[in-house]
């Protein structure tokens, strides 16, 4: 009887370690790859109902028109006007803000029981569900501030929910910079503001827009803190300033899926596109901003 050699049983075992890497990576390959498929298999199947009970109602006089309780006569002028109003005034109050804290954080602050109390609390508000944020938004900015149920009130509630995203995102695009840029700014005497204004933030600002676009997409689909803050399905006029009633369009189209007319259900959907086009739009915008910065930093 022939006995193995240790070199060839050792040919053998590494033979069998490499066949199940081999069938394990292939295994996490069809696994990775049909996630994805099924999302936008599902993503396309969605849009693709949408399209097609929209079909036939998106025109312009759906986008000129105010609402109605007739669903061929209704529009979403208003809450177009509207969530445009709201999303400007938050975007005005959250970048500032978001940004400035988390260049005071990484930049200011350093170690301090201080700073780690409120890295915690901006990680743990950034998983408060968003109806929180709106009757807390009813509480402080409608009822205790009387600043009434207007499109301000509506833009802070929203920078309430959004605020801890920007400034997570800020902080980690402000970290990314290679310490040394900030060295040789020192070296040759830059203060720690002027290193802040003309190396960290032009660096970082590719990594601060990706944030932005995050937190603009989530406060302009949010129906639940506008709820609590305007409640107003059906109007007739629209903002003139930030003092003004408004609706949003995720507050619309709420209000007609829920109507028993099947004409409502298809004006919801075209609203829904709508929403997706301005979505779209204010993404593109940001996106160029950012790609804009890479090339210059480059």
């Amino acid at each position: 009887m022939k006995l193995s050699s240790p070199a060839s049983i050792a040919k053998k075992a590494a033979r069998g370690r490499t066949g199940y890497r081999t069938w394990r990576d292939r295994l996490f390959y069809l696994l990775f790859v049909s996630s994805v498929v099924l999302g936008v298999a599902g993503l396309v199947t969605l849009l693709a109902n949408i399209v097609t009970d929209a079909w036939g109602w998106l025109d312009w006089q759906f986008i000129t028109s105010y609402a109605s309780r007739k669903p061929e006569l209704s529009g979403i002028f208003a809450p177009l006007i509207g969530t445009t109003w709201v999303i400007v005034t938050t975007a005005l109050f959250t970048i500032p803000l978001g940004v400035g804290t988390a260049v005071y954080l990484e930049e200011f602050a350093g170690e301090s029981r201080f700073s780690r109390l409120v890295q915690l609390n901006i990680a743990n508000l950034a998983g408060v569900p968003s109806i929180v944020y709106g009757i807390l938004g009813l509480g402080i900015f409608v009822l205790l501030l009387d600043i009434g149920r207007s499109v301000l009130a509506g833009g802070l509630t929203l920078t309430l929910l959004v605020l801890p995203i920007v400034i997570i995102a800020s902080q980690e695009a402000i970290r990314s910079i290679p310490p040394s840029y900030r060295d040789a700014a020192y070296a040759m005497g830059a203060t720690r503001w002027q290193v802040v204004k003309t190396i960290v933030l032009p660096q970082a600002i590719p990594g601060i827009m990706s944030g932005v676009i995050l937190a603009l997409s989530r406060a302009i689909g949010e129906a639940a803190p506008i709820l609590m803050i305007s409640g107003i399905v059906f109007i007739t006029f629209v903002p003139t300033g930030p003092g003004s009633s408004f609706t949003v369009l995720p507050l619309q189209i709420l209000n007609w899926v829920q109507q028993p007319q099947g004409g409502f259900q298809s004006i919801a959907a075209a609203a829904i596109i709508c929403l997706l086009i301005m979505l779209l739009s204010m993404n593109a915008v940001a996106i160029w901003i950012r790609n804009h910065y890479q090339r210059s930093r480059q």
